[in-house]
C-alpha cells in the first residue's frame, strides 16, 4: 500500500517536470529509472521518438564488472559508460531527467560521472 502510493507520488513528480523538460535532436533528454537492484538510463530524442543510447547495470558489458547494481559505485560505472557512448555518436549536451526522484545518491552520483566523463547536463 504505502509502495503504491510512493510511486504515484513520484509519477506525479515526473509528470510535473516533463512538462517542462523535452528533448532534441541537438540536446537529447538523458533519463534515469531506478529500481531496489538496478539503474537504467537512457538518451531520447523526443522529436524523433527514439532511444540513441542506453546503459544499465544489467547489461552485458558492465554486468561482469560489477558486484551489486543497487549502490552509488554501480551508478558511476553507468553514468560514465552512457556518457562514453554518447561522445562516441556525437553528443556532447543533454538535458537531465531525473524521472521524478530526487536528485541524491544514485541519481546524483550517475549525473556527476556523467560530468566527469565530458557530457554537458
Amino acid at each position: 500500500m504505502q509502495r503504491e502510493r510512493i510511486e504515484k507520488s513520484r509519477q506525479r513528480r515526473d509528470f510535473r517536470s516533463r512538462a517542462k523538460i523535452f528533448g532534441t535532436p541537438e540536446r537529447p533528454r538523458l533519463v534515469v529509472f531506478r529500481s531496489g537492484r538496478h539503474i537504467y538510463a537512457q538518451i531520447i530524442d523526443d522529436v524523433a521518438g527514439v532511444t540513441l543510447v542506453s546503459s544499465s547495470t544489467r547489461s552485458r558489458v558492465l554486468r561482469d564488472h560489477l558486484k551489486r547494481g543497487d549502490n552509488k559505485e554501480a551508478a558511476k560505472i553507468v553514468g560514465s559508460a552512457l556518457a562514453k557512448q554518447a561522445m562516441d555518436i556525437g553528443i556532447k549536451a543533454v538535458c537531465f531527467d531525473r524521472n521524478g526522484y530526487k536528485y541524491h545518491g544514485r541519481v546524483k552520483a550517475l549525473a556527476d560521472a556523467a560530468r566527469e566523463a565530458g557530457l554537458r547536463l
